[in-house]
């Protein structure tokens, strides 16, 4: 028995070091328990240094207190969540407070409004603005009246493709009927008395969309023309597609040339005509139903801030700049700032995301690139290459390059899509109110900056690279003091953004007030002075 304990007291001994060495494994610890319980007498083994284990924490990560030894040093090396140099980036909860302190905030304007003023939410009223005799449907009249120049460039385009008329009978058809579109309507809106500023607007609107469809429908058959000319013999029975492989189900030129071509064109959310547009499957119903109500609250909407917020706020501040008072002019256009500005961001919803998803659903028109990430604009050009995608890209298809390629220079092709843009925003504000006061024009043109794509693609569909891929910014100062190239060469990153959202929200009252001063003082002092 004595030897056996002996025995069994170096076995424990020695399974007691390898279990230290090796970290304590469960077999070296089985083998201890075995040998204690062989030889029960034998004294109990020293006790072997271990490492302390690891403090529990509790649910939030921090150690429970009395759970491990005592702590002897408590700080590190390390810089405050709001310096730069900490590398803290998740700032969800400021944003959380920022938009429950926006809604409080306006939540108070809006019931101060109301003990105010009341109620002013006005139905009739709306319908006023669009006629001043239920008998009498100026504008609708110009609507349906646009038809006739569709069918005439439709005509044309027709006969040269049979080769009836000469490209040069063509383009000379082609650039009365376009003038024709833009002189006829404005001077209907400009003479005719019963016709409302509000009806004005949105004739001229249908006719300029048009206007630019229609240029782009000259020019991109002009393009397959000139292509099935330059086809070589070989292939010259075969139709020419913009110079693409011909693909089952595809639309060629002149087969493109019908009534249910051109009207679909009209009527899609584009303004840069092609002979095969992408589309979509099928019509979603439910996506098709979300966005005609977004379209019917939205509008409801934006009529009741108008009328509850805008109105008495622009009305009470024509007395300011009658006298003069810089002080209270300024208060004023503070406080007209909030409600213009939440109002065009409503409209900027309601028209390129509802608006125009709704009508593409309805026509499977597959491109739904309405707009950009313009809310990320860090400088002025930014913006207005992004916000709105339809007139951007028209400009850089129809407008931007083809100057290029008759031999202007790239200031002067920038120059003059800036000009083009000043001009319809001035020619859909001054006719309507009937005065030419050229703010818009010179709004835009104080923004004037350039950057375009360097390549965009060729017009039917053969060339070089897509869309979106622009150059290197670059600016000109056009005026004095130019918006744009001020934000590029002073702001950067989130300042250069911080200035182009102040523009868009002091500019746009600016312009605003200034239109309805000018617009109170002709129709309403005018005549009292007169009288």
């Amino acid at each position: 028995m004595g030897d056996r304990g002996g025995a069994g007291s170096r076995r424990r001994r020695t399974g007691s070091r390898t279990s230290s060495q090796g970290g304590g494994s469960p077999i070296a610890a089985a083998e201890e328990v075995q040998d204690v319980g062989a030889g029960g007498d034998a004294p109990a083994p020293a006790p072997t240094p271990v490492s302390s284990p690891a403090p529990d924490k509790d649910k939030d990560g921090e150690a429970d207190v009395g759970s491990g030894p005592r702590d002897l040093r408590c700080h590190r090396l390390q810089d405050s969540l709001f310096s730069s140099d900490s590398g803290f980036s998740n700032y969800r909860g400021i944003l959380n407070w920022c938009v429950v302190m926006l809604i409080l905030s306006n939540a108070r304007l809006f019931l101060e409004n109301l003990i105010k003023y009341g109620i002013l939410v006005d139905p009739i009223q709306v319908v006023s603005l669009f006629l001043k005799d239920p008998y009498s449907w100026p504008a609708l009249c110009l609507v349906i009246v646009a038809n006739v120049f569709a069918v005439a460039a439709f005509q044309v385009e027709k006969r040269l493709a049979v080769g009836v008329l000469t490209e040069q009978a063509g383009l000379l058809l082609h650039m009365v009927n376009l003038a024709t579109i833009l002189c006829f309507p404005a001077a209907v809106a400009f003479l005719l008395e019963s016709i409302t500023p509000v009806g004005s607007v949105l004739a001229l609107t249908v006719y300029t969309i048009l206007f630019l469809k229609l240029f782009s429908y000259r020019d991109v058959n002009l393009w397959c023309r000139e292509h099935r000319a330059q086809a070589k013999p070989a292939s010259a029975g075969k139709k020419a597609n913009g110079g693409a492989a011909q693909r089952t189900g595809t639309v060629s030129y002149p087969d493109n040339l019908t009534y249910r071509d051109l009207y679909y064109f009209l009527f899609a959310p584009t303004l840069c005509y092609e002979l095969n547009f992408p589309r979509s499957p099928r019509i979603r119903k439910r996506f098709l139903l979300r966005r005609l109500f977004e379209m019917l609250f939205f509008t409801q909407l934006q009529v009741g801030l108008i009328q509850q917020w805008m109105v008495p706020t622009i009305q009470n501040s024509m007395k300011p700049f009658k006298d003069m008072d810089y002080s209270r002019i300024i208060e004023r256009l503070l406080k007209l700032a909030v409600p213009n500005h939440l109002i065009w961001l409503i409209f900027f919803y309601w028209l390129f995301h509802s608006c125009l998803n709704a009508v593409a659903e309805l026509m499977q028109f597959g491109d739904r690139e309405f707009y950009r990430d313009w809310w990320n604009s860090e400088s002025v050009t930014y913006f207005w290459q992004n916000w709105n995608i339809p007139v951007h890209k028209w400009c850089i298809r129809h407008f931007y390059k083809p100057m290029l390629r008759r031999g202007s220079s790239k200031w002067v092709a920038k120059m003059g899509v800036f000009l083009a843009s000043a001009f319809f925003h001035e020619y859909l504000v001054s006719i309507p109110l009937r005065m030419f006061r050229l703010w818009a024009f010179t709004g835009m043109m104080a923004q004037a900056s350039t950057s375009w794509p360097p390549h965009p693609p060729f017009p039917c569909g053969w060339g070089s690279q897509p869309w979106g891929q622009h150059s290197q910014l670059t600016t000109c100062p056009c005026l004095q003091i130019p918006l744009a190239w001020i934000v590029s060469r002073f702001f950067r990153g989130n300042y250069g953004n911080a200035a182009v959202w102040l523009s868009l929200i002091i500019g746009q009252p600016v312009a605003v007030l200034m239109y309805v001063h000018d617009y109170y003082v002709l129709h309403h002092e005018a005549p009292s002075a007169g009288v």
